[in-house]
């Protein structure tokens, strides 16, 4: 039985800690995939890897490693619709979902979004991370996990 690895887009995600807290748990290994500026650890469960300054270059490693029933974290509309077309678990920072049935409306939301601030339409403001986001990703990747922990062993 293959045991779920933990992905996470970690340039500018604001739960590290928490996905090492909960992968700690379960006994799974974590990668976190950035363009640079990783703490390294001594943990060998931890393990950071260090990608090319390419737009897209941590996305696509992302995809090429992950693997389906994975665990991958990111806010990125784009990864999340690549890594669910994987059959990846797929949660964004605040704990919201991305799956085969909801990933087409988050896409359509972001094209929207991106044309109404390219149209001057909209000033693209970001709501700030709160602790109710925090609490609330700590229980989906806890579930997401025992999913994909349970799927592992069937």
């Amino acid at each position: 039985m293959a045991l779920p690895s933990v992905y996470v887009d970690a340039d500018a995600c604001p739960v590290k800690d928490e996905v090492i807290k909960v992968a700690e748990r379960h006994g799974l290994p974590v990668i976190f995939v950035a363009n640079g500026g990783l703490r390294p650890s001594r943990d060998p469960m931890i393990r950071h890897v260090v990608v090319s300054k390419g737009a897209d270059a941590a996305d696509d490693w992302i995809v090429e490693n992950a693997q389906a029933n994975d665990i991958v974290i990111t806010a990125d509309i784009p990864l999340a619709s690549r890594t669910v077309a994987l059959g990846a678990h797929v949660l964004g920072p605040t704990g919201r979902p991305f799956t085969p049935e909801s990933i087409g409306m988050a896409v359509a939301m972001r094209d929207l979004k991106q044309h109404l601030r390219e149209t001057g339409e909209s000033k693209g403001f970001n709501a700030s991370f709160s602790r109710e986001d925090r609490s609330r990703f700590l229980g989906a990747l806890d579930q997401a996990v025992r999913r994909a922990v349970r799927a592992a062993s069937t």
